[in-house]
């Protein structure tokens, strides 16, 4: 292929990309109930299995997965919620208090000799738009699930296709360049990766709610679910949720305070990214650290909140797709977080 058909081929992939990407942002009100029908179904479809492996019908296993989905996130729903307009009613109020942290600290500061003014401060930290941005999120997030019979009705739709599915594939992919091991490998991968990756951020969600309470933050179950959510964001998810917390704390009830609710999400966050998850995780699903940082930024202009929350699935769904073609080999191999020569 000649230098010029090379660029033209890459100009009109590039174009394809940008394409796809804003067909997908225009139509996010509906692509974001689907995608999350989606992960809502990886996520029960081991439920699912468990309970038809038990002797129960296939109708009775999804009824019942799908009851205990509607309770979770009802309840979930209706403490977020409280939580949320008793945090916007508390704005007003949280911002008057940080004024005069920041005086009492800025004290400090010049008497050790370092002149500093609370304007100059005001200019480059206001903690009343940085906990709204938190709160607005939250809402973004909420508003995906307001649709929830459509999303239930979806999740129905997939459990009961994905008993099927498997031998519909496999009648696919008979005759195609795709092997079925392959794509299975796949599904069973994400599924775990999934799976394992909600039960573990669940665990922080509840520890940093519990830490929240002890130390007498407000909204400890807003802060706990803001954890459990941003869990799902590899490497950088802990630090965003970590910070409206340490702010609030810090504007709240003090200096002292902020540094033992920071300390407090470092142990949890240590113990359970370190030593918990590594242990039934195993290897990760291997991208880059700044792979993970612009996919959360560009899923999350796409599809909102849900696309922050879903990021990472959606990159490694694209890394597959860059896997089963050649040409792309060397850009699986730049996102990948494995340097070795087996990736080669």
């Amino acid at each position: 292929m000649s230098e010029q058909h090379k660029g033209i081929h890459w100009l009109v992939g590039f174009a394809a990309f940008i394409i796809i990407i804003a067909g997908l942002k225009a139509a996010s009100q509906i692509v974001v109930p689907f995608m999350l029908s989606v992960f809502i179904a990886i996520i029960c479809a081991p439920a699912m299995s468990s309970l038809r492996r038990r002797g129960l019908p296939t109708w009775l296993s999804i009824l019942l997965v799908v009851l205990l989905i509607m309770v979770g996130i009802g309840s979930l729903a209706v403490l977020v919620g409280a939580s949320l307009d008793s945090f916007s009613n508390q704005l007003p109020n949280y911002k008057a208090r940080f004024a005069d942290e920041m005086s009492g600290l800025i004290r400090v500061i010049n008497g050790m000799g370092l002149h500093i003014s609370y304007d100059q401060v005001k200019g480059y930290v206001d903690p009343s738009s940085l906990m709204q941005m938190v709160a607005n999120a939250l809402r973004g997030l909420g508003s995906a699930l307001t649709n929830l019979v459509l999303v239930v009705m979806i999740v129905i739709f997939i459990l009961f296709e994905a008993v099927e599915l498997p031998k519909k594939l496999s009648i696919a992919l008979q005759n195609s360049s795709v092997s079925m091991g392959k794509f299975d490998s796949f599904i069973k991968s994400v599924n775990r990766y999934l799976v394992i990756k909600t039960l573990v951020s669940m665990l922080t969600g509840v520890l940093i709610t519990i830490c929240m309470w002890v130390l007498g933050v407000d909204f400890p179950i807003l802060w706990g679910v803001c954890a459990f959510l941003l869990n799902f964001v590899p490497n950088i998810g802990s630090i965003i949720a970590a910070v409206p917390a340490v702010m609030l704390a810090f504007v709240q009830l003090g200096g002292l305070s902020a540094g033992l609710t920071a300390m407090a999400f470092l142990a949890v966050n240590l113990i359970v990214g370190n030593v918990i998850e590594p242990r039934y995780m195993g290897r990760g699903l291997g991208l880059s650290t700044l792979v993970v940082f612009l996919s959360l930024l560009l899923w999350g202009w796409v599809f909102g909140p849900v696309g922050m929350l879903l990021s990472i699935p959606l990159t490694i769904i694209l890394k597959l797709a860059f896997e089963a073609n050649p040409r792309m080999h060397w850009l699986v191999v730049l996102i990948d977080s494995d340097t070795s020569d087996s990736k080669r």
